[in-house]
């Protein structure tokens, strides 16, 4: 009984999340652009995770735009170690453009 109930929790809290990524997307996204900064930084990415201090696993979430919240800290270190600004970084898209 015990097992069916965490499976019931995980699976409301799957729920609940994919209904928040939803109504999230028709708002908008963001697009992260610390690809084309840190390859036109001359950086490795190595060099980069070790001077802005995050994890591989972290640096390819937002590469790939597939992170799902931005820790502003992260953001403060990966500004401060590219020397670029938020507005660089981060682009806002709104939904009609994203679904294109």
């Amino acid at each position: 009984m015990y097992t069916i109930k965490v499976k019931t929790f995980y699976c409301y809290i799957t729920t609940s999340f994919d209904r928040r990524f939803y109504n999230l997307n028709n708002r908008g996204m963001l697009r992260i652009h610390l690809a084309s900064l840190l390859q036109a930084s001359g950086m490795s990415k190595n060099k980069f995770c070790q001077k802005a201090e995050i994890q591989h696993s972290q640096l390819k979430g937002y590469m790939d735009n597939t992170i799902s919240r931005l820790d502003t800290d992260v953001l403060i270190r990966i500004c401060h170690t590219l020397d670029c600004s938020i507005a660089d970084l981060l682009e806002y898209v709104p939904a009609e453009q994203a679904e294109k």
